[in-house]
């Protein structure tokens, strides 16, 4: 539920105008929320999410977003100012998928979630009223996942 939280939050941002480092700000915001609720950060959230903290990052350990193009990730030799500075326009397409990831052997955190990860991963669209979910279709809800999941298996 956490990383459902965390890509809401960072479609409410997607939206012309908006820098497109402020997605990922959202949905850090939230994760790092989380995780000092669960009581697995060492500071607080407001002090993880600083530039000199970033101990969220331990369980995110990647950004929230890349653009969509000609390549699937059309972002490595993009210059900072249309990138990470650069201002969200209608038209444009990135991804929205924030994760957690609990690696197996990390004493920090809870027995029964080492070894779990999970990321969402949405492709959206920029649009003047603000964004449309490409992929709303599929899945997204913590339910929905494992009923679907429960079905493939048969």
């Amino acid at each position: 539920q956490a990383v459902l939280d965390a890509a809401d939050a960072a479609f409410a941002v997607a939206v012309p105008g908006a820098r497109f480092r402020d997605v990922h700000a959202a949905a850090m915001e939230v994760i790092a929320a989380r995780l000092e609720e669960w009581g697995l950060l060492p500071v607080s959230a407001a002090e993880s999410l600083s530039p000199e903290g970033q101990q969220h990052r331990r369980w995110m350990v990647h950004g929230t977003s890349h653009h969509l193009g000609l390549d699937v990730h059309d972002c490595a030799q993009a210059r900072r100012e249309l990138y990470l500075d650069g201002v969200l326009e209608p038209g444009m397409v990135f991804t929205i998928e924030p994760g957690l990831y609990f690696k197996a052997d990390d004493l920090a955190v809870p027995e029964e979630y080492r070894g779990i990860g999970v990321r969402i991963e949405d492709d959206v669209l920029v649009t003047a009223e603000g964004n449309e979910n490409l992929s709303a279709s599929l899945p997204r809800r913590p339910e929905d996942v494992e009923a679907w999941m429960a079905r493939l298996r048969g």
